[in-house]
């Protein structure tokens, strides 16, 4: 008999199917023998009766998580035991035939509450969760639609380099790579020269790389390695046509969490994003003003979450762009505002209380970017490969990287970014805490 996929039992009432999934509950009430069972496309309940003495057999040995192969009656439910609004939650499978295919020795409960690190410590089993299934097909709705959303407006998909020969974040700790002769190689902390390069080719390109980050961080917002979400754009007037492009895809992210994920938001206890028509924008020393704090070069994490708390009292709104931070707070191949000197034409985009993006307009004159080089005490030699994107001719241009797991993280409230993330890597954990004793 062929497979039916869980999600399509309810065309089949009154016919026999074969189901092939996990088991995610077994009750025994009375002499009868109920499970619910999951497949990639859904959840239905089943119920084994005593006259099916074959299946019963079996059923007696059944546990959670095993895996089995399930012949049954696809039969409609008595109408004051539908489940309303669930998905099969009118219909039962009658279960003849029940084979094991795999039998599984659990550590807990799968849908107890348990710590970060406890979650982390059996992601191979606590994965299987609906809390951590409905986080991850979020993130896939996030950039899925960031993809569609780039690629209706014009941009072409490239695959970033993850060995570099230097860092181009001018200061962001770097892992070295010990391995390429007597040349020292890095892990990229970002795509940024490469997607500037790309540019010279497509005009408009985009990535989303693993990007890695040195930083001795162990903090509920840092991890060692990140998925990045960026774009570049040429021929843009300044800073804000970049924010454009951002606040589409953003739009489209937030739409697509929306329709992809029914019921997601009120099961994490929240609500879909707010999103006015327009997302407000402030200068750095405008919001340090609102908030009556000193002029700094950044926003402390209490002062992101504030402002936030701001945006959405003042404008409806849980995005807020922060533009023109200082100079020597961006990278060198920021651009400079010639009508606010000092400061760059740059941008953050904070989402509830945390950034999740940063961009900016681009220098696209080489002797410029030479110069500030120079500035930040750097050879220029060694950027010759990413200096020849100018020597051939370079138009205005700029982009954006957005933190998938920042953003997944916020969407959902989460309160610790390792939990929006498959396998994090930090300070203190690659799979294990590496803190642990090993033989």
């Amino acid at each position: 008999m062929e497979r039916t996929l869980i999600g399509n039992l309810k065309g089949c009432v009154g016919t026999k199917v074969l189901i092939k999934g996990w088991v995610s509950v077994r009750r025994d009430q009375g002499k009868m023998v109920f499970f619910d069972f999951r497949d990639r496309s859904g959840s239905v309940q089943g119920v084994v009766l005593p006259k099916e003495e074959s299946a019963m057999a079996v059923a007696k040995e059944v546990r959670p998580e095993y895996v089995v192969a399930v012949i049954g009656l696809v039969n409609g439910r008595p109408e004051k035991n539908v489940n309303q609004g669930v998905l099969n939650g009118d219909i039962e499978l009658q279960i003849t035939e029940l084979e094991i295919l795999s039998r599984a020795e659990i550590p807990f409960d799968l849908e107890a509450e348990v710590n970060i690190d406890t979650f982390l410590d059996h992601q191979p089993f606590t994965l299987r969760s609906r809390r951590a299934r409905d986080i991850f097909k979020v993130q896939e709705s996030i950039i899925a639609a960031f993809r569609a959303s780039l690629h209706e407006q014009g941009f072409t998909e490239f695959q970033a380099p993850a060995l570099v020969g230097g860092d181009a974040e001018g200061g962001a700790a770097a892992f070295e790579v010990d391995y390429y002769y007597d040349k020292k190689a890095f892990l990229a902390t970002s795509p940024q020269f490469y997607k500037q390069i790309m540019v010279g080719a497509f005009e408009r390109a985009f990535t989303t790389p693993k990007v890695f980050r040195g930083e001795k961080h162990a903090t509920a917002r840092h991890l060692s390695e990140y998925s990045s979400l960026d774009f570049e754009m040429g021929f843009i007037e300044d800073h804000t046509d970049v924010m454009t492009v951002l606040e589409s895809a953003i739009r489209a992210m937030v739409g697509s969490v929306e329709e992809g994920n029914p019921g997601v938001f009120e099961r994490f206890g929240t609500q879909a994003p707010l999103l006015p028509k327009e997302i407000p924008v402030l200068k750095l020393r405008e919001a340090q003003k609102i908030l009556g704090v000193p002029e700094a070069p950044d926003l402390d994490p209490e002062h992101e979450r504030a402002i936030c708390e701001w945006a959405k009292k003042e404008h409806h709104s849980d995005f807020i762009f922060i533009t023109h931070y200082p100079i020597a707070k961006r990278p060198f191949y920021t651009y400079e505002d010639e009508k606010d000197p000092g400061y760059t034409k740059s941008f953050d985009l904070l989402f509830r209380g945390l950034e999740i993006t940063t961009g900016g307009q681009r220098i696209h004159q080489k002797d410029e970017l030479i110069s500030r080089i120079k500035g930040r005490g750097l050879d220029p030699a060694l950027f010759s490969f990413y200096l020849e994107t100018f020597t051939v001719g370079m138009p205005p241009h700029g982009g954006s990287a957005t933190g998938l797991e920042r953003i997944t993280a916020r969407m959902l409230n989460l309160p610790n970014i390792k939990e929006a993330t498959l396998f994090p890597r930090d300070l203190n954990r690659i799979d294990v805490l590496l803190s642990q004793d090993r033989e």
